[in-house]
């Protein structure tokens, strides 16, 4: 008699299929999902799921989320020009929601009574899925087998997994394990762990899936234009190539970041848990989508509103992000801020690339008076008087008088520091 009918995250890969096994020894009925969020260039569905059924899993479901992914989310983070500790700019995070909402969905069209995904017990993903499952339904319970005694005394690493496949059958490449771990997406590709926890050890050259060598990129820049709707790009010119489907639109991009070399960061970053990790990620076309918004936004955003979306919103939604508060109630509310700052946010912008950096050329909007060429003249008086700025001068200095002031009264003059 099953004990109950368990939805597991499953990649095909050594981890999830050790824990689809086990699963099943265990007593469990498995329905196995896997979202494609743009991992590959393409989910071999039909090998996964021959996988997967050989293996016991009752079925396998592969669900194609990239236009979900990328419109839902993606946009929302160019939209927010959204970045974690100055420099991450969110790749495994972004697509976390979209995994979880999917697997829900699965497990309730299957009558399953348990999520299980195949997240260590120190890292970031635990707790985003786990938070998204609470949220989106509650009454479904988890397991998470790498926080289970009787699973972790069980396998205490590659070696035994390994040793459990061969015992039970499981299918394994033939091809050496890279050194190192990732996750990848239609974003970006992660690699931390193994060789790379030394952060004074330099990522090899192989390591990077997404970009080229910019060393290695062509000798002739990259030249396009990218518009915007409302903080959102509809269209991607390349030479005599237009793309506005969403997915093909960022597809293109990083492509252009991939051939170029643009994208990649070598970080140390501190983990929702404490911990401080290493992490290097190649992001090719989010980080060139961000840069052309972030430029648009200084022709058509007003500075006030821009400056405290900069100060409050930026950081709250990345956070958010990044720390699996997805589904929650202050990410509907600074979404909703995020919509309204973009009003205007309609151009066109006009870039290069070129051995792993991307300029912006130009940049033209129609959605808003706020840049006037004539005010910003250095040859026009019309529309401001040089005069007026006398009185500004004068009335910004009243309280630094006052400072400078007091600082010779206290014997510390300006002068002396």
């Amino acid at each position: 008699m099953s004990k109950g009918r368990v939805c597991l995250a499953y990649s095909g890969g050594l981890d999830t299929s050790v824990i689809l096994k086990w699963l099943v020894l265990q007593g469990y009925t498995v329905v196995c999902y896997l979202a494609d969020v743009g991992q590959a260039d393409a989910v071999d569905a039909a090998a996964i799921e021959k996988k997967a059924l050989l293996l016991g899993a009752e079925r396998m479901i592969i669900a194609d989320l990239q236009k979900v992914f990328v419109e839902q989310v993606v946009f929302t983070a160019i939209q927010c020009n959204a970045i974690f500790e100055d420099r991450y700019l969110l790749g495994t995070s972004l697509a976390r929601p979209v995994i979880a909402r999917g697997q829900v969905q699965v497990a309730e069209q299957y009558n399953c009574q348990f999520l299980s995904h195949g997240c260590t017990g120190k890292g970031n993903d635990q707790v985003r899925f786990e938070l998204a499952f609470k949220a989106l339904n509650p009454s479904i319970q988890v397991i998470a087998p790498w926080r289970l005694p009787e699973f972790c005394n069980q396998f205490h690493g590659r070696q035994d997994l390994l040793k459990f496949a061969t015992e039970n059958n499981i299918p394994v490449e033939s091809s050496p394990k890279a050194p190192w771990s990732m996750d990848e997406n239609l974003v970006h590709c992660s690699y931390e762990a193994g060789i790379l926890e030394d952060p004074d050890h330099t990522p090899p050259k192989e390591l990077w899936k997404m970009t080229l060598d910019p060393l290695d990129a062509p000798d002739a820049p990259t030249e396009f234009n990218i518009h915007f709707d409302k903080g959102i790009p509809v269209k991607v010119v390349l030479g005599g190539q237009t793309t506005t489907d969403s997915v093909e639109l960022f597809k293109l991009l990083n492509k252009i970041g991939h051939d170029n070399g643009v994208g990649r960061i070598d970080i140390v970053e501190t983990r929702l848990v404490g911990i401080k990790s290493r992490g290097c990620y190649d992001t090719p076309g989010l980080t060139i989508a961000r840069l052309a918004h972030l430029d648009l936004e200084g022709l058509v955003m007003d500075a006030q509103v821009r400056d405290l979306r900069d100060q409050f919103i930026t950081r709250a939604w990345s956070r958010q992000l990044y720390n699996g508060m997805y589904f929650s109630p202050e990410r509907e509310f600074v979404e909703n801020s995020i919509v309204f700052s973009q009003h205007n946010v309609t151009g066109e912008v006009r870039m290069m690339a070129y051995k792993g950096s991307v300029y912006v050329l130009g940049r033209s909007s129609d959605a808003s008076n706020l840049y006037d060429e004539q005010d910003a003249s250095m040859d026009s008086l019309e529309g401001f008087s040089p005069a007026d700025s006398t009185g500004f001068i004068e009335i910004n200095a009243l309280r630094l008088k006052k400072y400078g002031l007091q600082k010779q009264k206290d014997g510390k003059p300006l002068t002396q520091t």
